[in-house]
């Protein structure tokens, strides 16, 4: 192929700030649905709710169920003075990898203390400034993490994080594996009365799980997109769901974010079929990338120069999800986060 768009500037856009969603749409199934058809070239609008119109019985849907957790814990050093602890990921020894502030005062064997027999130790510094940090509670940590922490919004959501309506705002109303530090956002836009209604209809519903780390934010450093390094992701793929992906599908199959689109299509580098199982995934996909599982797509707006932005245009083609953004700029489409919708086809 030539001409492939590998410069990090050919994903850069103007982005007025009152375009950057600070809260969900309410109901969240009325934000604004633009549907992009690859084979038309085509570029229109529906509301949310109207999905199912788009859908048919034998018809295929692929979510992502990880859950956020209140990652964000403030707490007080021994010294007196405050810090704050990250929750990046958990070991499998049962320590977390966490980011920390103040990081000079916070070495090895510090401890932060959060609430009455809650705190935790670090155990190891990483080179990179992240931390080990062992965490001792009583009773189930679920439970203390959501007594304690605060949901991490993203930097572009100008507010206080204690903000209470984001604990549910920020979750998918189908989330039930708890491990993800951000939101899979494109699943935000879908109600149960939507999911029924679609279930009604026949359409199949699978759910695979993917934490989200910290690296969905972080913006491509390099000029050369083909230099960037993804951040590592675990996900999940159960028995029932590989069963489900497995199965001949003559109908629409649509992946519901760039997280659910990054498992599968990791998934299907592992073995030509799903296996279930538990994996870590950094695949980086970008221009000139042969999709194997993902036929459709629904996504939010995203970010100028980041790898979301150049994954769907490896899907959709860098012209056609330009001018797309171009459009939803100029009819003030909603974005990131808490923003409008894009299904391409």
């Amino acid at each position: 192929m030539t001409n492939m768009p590998y410069q990090l500037s050919s994903y850069h856009f103007e982005l007025p700030k009152e375009l950057i969603a600070q809260h969900p749409c309410q109901p969240r199934d009325h934000s604004r649905l633009m549907i992009v058809d690859r084979a038309a070239g085509s570029l229109t609008e529906i509301p949310f709710f109207e999905l199912p119109h788009l859908l048919e019985k034998g018809d295929r849907l692929v979510f992502n169920n990880t859950k956020v957790i209140p990652a964000r814990l403030i707490g007080k050093r021994l010294t007196g003075g405050s810090a704050e602890v990250f929750l990046k990921e958990k070991r499998k020894d049962g320590t977390w990898e966490v980011l920390v502030k103040p990081g000079k005062q916070l070495g090895v064997g510090a401890k932060v203390i959060f609430g009455d027999s809650f705190f935790c130790e670090i155990t190891e510094v990483l080179a990179e400034g992240s931390r080990y940090v062992r965490f001792f509670h009583e009773g189930d940590f679920e439970q203390v993490l959501a007594q304690y922490g605060q949901i991490p919004l993203p930097k572009y959501i100008k507010r206080d994080p204690s903000f209470k309506e984001d604990g549910e705002s920020y979750q998918t109303v189908y989330a039930a594996c708890p491990g993800a530090v951000a939101a899979p956002t494109a699943g935000l836009h879908f109600t149960k009365p939507l999911l029924n209604q679609l279930t009604q209809q026949g359409v199949e519903q699978i759910q695979i799980t993917l934490h989200v780390g910290l690296g969905t934010f972080l913006p491509i450093k390099v000029s050369d997109i083909r230099q960037h390094q993804m951040h590592q992701e675990s996900f999940i793929i159960s028995p029932q769901a590989a069963e489900q992906l497995n199965q001949p599908n003559t109908g629409k199959q649509i992946c519901v974010g760039t997280t659910s689109c990054r498992a599968l299509e990791a998934a299907a580098a592992i073995a030509p079929t799903i296996e279930a199982g538990e994996y870590a995934t950094d695949i980086f996909i970008a221009p000139g990338y042969q999709f194997h599982r993902v036929k459709s797509l629904l996504t939010n707006f995203h970010l100028p120069g980041s790898s979301l932005l150049v994954l769907v245009s490896a899907f959709a083609g860098h012209e056609l999800i330009m001018e797309a953004y171009q459009k939803a700029v100029k009819e003030k489409f909603r974005f990131f986060s808490y923003g409008d919708a894009m299904l391409i086809l």
